[in-house]
This record gives C-alpha cells, sequence and structure tokens, in this order.
C-alpha cells in the first residue's frame, strides 16, 4: 500500500483537492487498491468540515468529488503516510518543524515540485477569491497529480 497525504492549511480547498484530484487518476489507472489516500491541515480551524462549497462545487464540474472531511495534520502522520505533500511554502516550513530530530524529511515534498509547468511555486489558497482562484488550483493541481503519480509509479515500479 502506497500511502498519500496531502497537506494545506485549513483542509478544506486545497488538500481535499489534491486528495480528490490524485484519487481520481489513480482509480482511472485502476490502481485505486494500491493507495491510501488522505489529507489534512497544519491548523484546527475547520476539523470536521466538509471541503469549501466553492471548491467541491468547482471540481464537481471536472468530475471530482471531495468527500472527505478536515482534520488536523499530527506527529503520527509522518509514520502512516510515504508521502506528505505540502501544497505551499509555509505548509511545508510547518510540516518540517514538527520533524524534530529530521526523521522524516524524504517523505516530505512541495506539490508543485511535481509540476511541468509551475515547479517550486505555491499552489495559492483561493479561499478569499473567486471562481478563477478555484479553478486555477485544480489546474494546478491536475498537473502536479499527474506528475506525483508518475514519480510514484517510477519509483514504486507500479
Amino acid at each position: 500500500m502506497i500511502k498519500v497525504l496531502f497537506v494545506c492549511m485549513g483542509n478544506i480547498c486545497r488538500s481535499p483537492s489534491g486528495e480528490g484530484v490524485f484519487g481520481s487518476i489513480v482509480e482511472a489507472e485502476g490502481l485505486s487498491g494500491l493507495f491510501k489516500i488522505d489529507s489534512a491541515g497544519t491548523t484546527a480551524y475547520h476539523l470536521g468540515e466538509r471541503a469549501d462549497a466553492r471548491m467541491r462545487k468547482h471540481a464537481s464540474r471536472r468530475g471530482i468529488e471531495l468527500l472527505s472531511r478536515a482534520r488536523q495534520f499530527g506527529r503520527s502522520d509522518f509514520g502512516n503516510f510515504d508521502y506528505i505533500i505540502a501544497m505551499d511554502a509555509d505548509n511545508l516550513r510547518d510540516i518540517r518543524s514538527m520533524d524534530r530530530r529530521g526523521e522524516y524529511g524524504d517523505r516530505i515534498f512541495l506539490m508543485n515540485d511535481f509540476s511541468k509547468e509551475r515547479r517550486g511555486s505555491d499552489v495559492p489558497d483561493p479561499y478569499y477569491g473567486g471562481d478563477a482562484g478555484f479553478e486555477l488550483v485544480l489546474d494546478m493541481l491536475e498537473d502536479s497529480c499527474r506528475g506525483l503519480f508518475e514519480y510514484i509509479k517510477e519509483k514504486h515500479g507500479v
């Protein structure tokens, strides 16, 4: 089982979308049984909430359902996931700061490290913006999640 966790700040826009987009790629490839996919937030602001309604609407238009509930990233996630994917540099820093002994650095990545078009950039938080921001995030995630899937496939011989 290959375990992938997507992380943003509140776990209601970007990370559940990463979870949904990546899950749709894995499903389309017929490999759902090989993956555990989840999402979390670095804060507890939205615990138990569904993904933002605007993000659900935009994802649904692309055939992606966002069904998860917000939860907070915890230290146990380091041992429970093979890939921990941060949506931006701030969340990447927060995750790394929780890895006090530096044991899990090889599991922690920036989402757009896997992008063909926006390598190394942040996936912006669309929460305070309009429709275009949600669409941009989904465009970025589709690109980066495809790259992440190819990376994992190659690394694990899937």
